[in-house]
């Protein structure tokens, strides 16, 4: 919350001060002028990037995905921990799985050091679906797979439809275990915050 506190300040701050330069109260500076520039083009502006999350969308799509992410945020923050995590719309989603680590060694007295996740996909699309929260790890939705598809008849990652690249991922429990070893015939997929990897 505190990443998108400042860089929701950030894009104020430069907000102010280029409306003030193109009214010719202050001097256009640099920074001033390549905002400027970016917001003409529909890209996301340096200086907010400097200070944002990963993304490679356009300005007025990253803007709508922005308002969305506080939003979570803000809901999280005045309704406690929601059922399911939108971990696509985190600003460092690492720190949030160590987190989870943390949370789970300290309820189960075990040293984080061995604890390492397994994961389950469920029969639930959307966030809306989740019933309750589970006794340990975490419910998170909105991940995406890029090649492939997740089969949801028969529970296997399957070749991609013709001309469809990515599709959505039913919502996946990461589940914190002891020792946790995965079977050998499990897929080891990455997952990554954009498709520069």
């Amino acid at each position: 919350m505190e990443k998108f506190n400042g860089l929701l300040s950030a894009m104020k701050k430069s907000l102010i001060e280029i409306d003030l330069a193109i009214k010719g109260f202050i001097v256009m500076s640099e920074t001033i002028d390549k905002m400027y520039e970016s917001i003409i083009n529909n890209k996301v502006p340096g200086n907010w990037m400097a200070v944002g999350y990963p993304s490679l969308k356009p300005l007025s799509s990253w803007y709508d995905d922005l308002i969305v992410r506080v939003a979570t945020m803000d809901t999280w923050l005045k309704n406690g921990n929601p059922l399911s995590y939108w971990m696509p719309g985190m600003f460092f989603p690492q720190g949030f799985m160590t987190g989870v680590l943390q949370t789970h060694a300290r309820e189960y007295k075990i040293a984080i050091d061995f604890l390492s996740f397994s994961f389950e996909i469920q029969d639930a699309e959307r966030a809306d679906e989740i019933e309750a929260a589970p006794e340990t790890g975490v419910m998170i939705y909105g991940l995406f797979i890029d090649g492939a598809r997740w089969d949801r008849e028969n529970g296997i990652i399957a070749d991609q439809y013709p001309a469809k690249m990515v599709e959505t991922m039913p919502v996946v429990w990461f589940k914190p275990l002891e020792n946790f070893k995965p079977d050998p015939e499990d897929y080891q997929a990455p997952l990554y915050k954009t498709s520069l990897r």
